[in-house]
């Protein structure tokens, strides 16, 4: 059966990941944790089975066109799936109680917040990347690879725990690393080729330790597809200095109403 308060709550998630691009997905734990009543464990489980079904078909359109960097997206796999994995084992050893509850909680209202700050300084942390000095740029060059593959170690773990991180995140950590290759296409391409994965591991590892409710999965799938469509029309009429920094506000006042109970 089809809970229609969860298709609204997939709606309004639909419709801010339509005019944001990156960073409305984030919302969709804390709707359910706050707004519905759902358990966080739960709530982040289910998440993660959402994230994985939209961002397959999103990185389907992304793959079509060619434009995910394949081998930055396999330097971030090569962090995040075992880290993933290794989350998975950790909270399944974690009785089912309120310290598991409070740990998500806390996980998440910080990662809200950290993705608040990067929704709003993506653009200067470019720029102060591509700025570098020659010989400070050339060492970073260097590092590129293992900064790379640990960067997918922190976002398999905030995004296991959490649900959170793969998208405004994951972003802001590849245009500080690659500040010349990534171009908005390939930065968003690469960005949810990366997700899918990730997603469907952290997602499968929840599943198996009980965190997925299906029938809630459905009502959010419900209601969030006509939402993408709707907001990726109104995205175009509404200008980036508004969405941005509204976006970023949200976040931040939801982050720090998790982490005050």
């Amino acid at each position: 059966m089809i809970d229609w308060v969860h298709s609204l709550a997939g709606l309004l998630v639909g419709l801010l990941v339509g005019i944001t691009g990156v960073g409305g997905g984030s919302l969709m734990a804390p709707i359910l944790i706050l707004l519905v009543g759902v358990v966080p464990a739960t709530a982040v489980g289910t998440d993660l089975w959402f994230a994985a079904i939209t961002k397959t078909v999103g990185g389907a359109v992304h793959h079509h066109f060619g434009k995910p960097d394949w081998s930055v997206v396999r330097r971030l796999l090569m962090g995040s799936l075992p880290a993933s994995i290794l989350t998975i084992a950790l909270l399944s050893k974690l009785p089912r109680s309120s310290f598991q509850s409070d740990l998500i909680l806390s996980a998440l209202g910080v990662l809200l917040i950290l993705t608040a700050l990067a929704t709003l300084s993506r653009r200067r942390i470019h720029d102060f990347a591509r700025d570098l000095e020659p010989e400070r740029a050339q060492r970073i060059r260097r590092m590129q690879w293992p900064l790379t593959v640990l960067a997918g170690f922190i976002l398999g773990v905030l995004v296991t725990l959490t649900s959170v991180g793969a998208g405004a995140l994951g972003a802001t950590m590849l245009i500080a690393l690659y500040p010349m290759r990534m171009k908005a296409a390939r930065l968003v391409g690469t960005d949810i080729i990366h997700a899918v994965p990730l997603t469907a591991v952290a997602g499968l590892g929840h599943l198996w330790i009980g965190n997925v409710d299906f029938a809630l999965l459905g009502s959010l799938l419900v209601g969030s597809i006509p939402g993408i469509i709707a907001g990726s029309l109104l995205s175009s009429k509404l200008p980036d200095r508004l969405v941005r920094p509204a976006l970023a506000l949200v976040l931040l006042l939801v982050g720090i109403k998790l982490l005050a109970g």
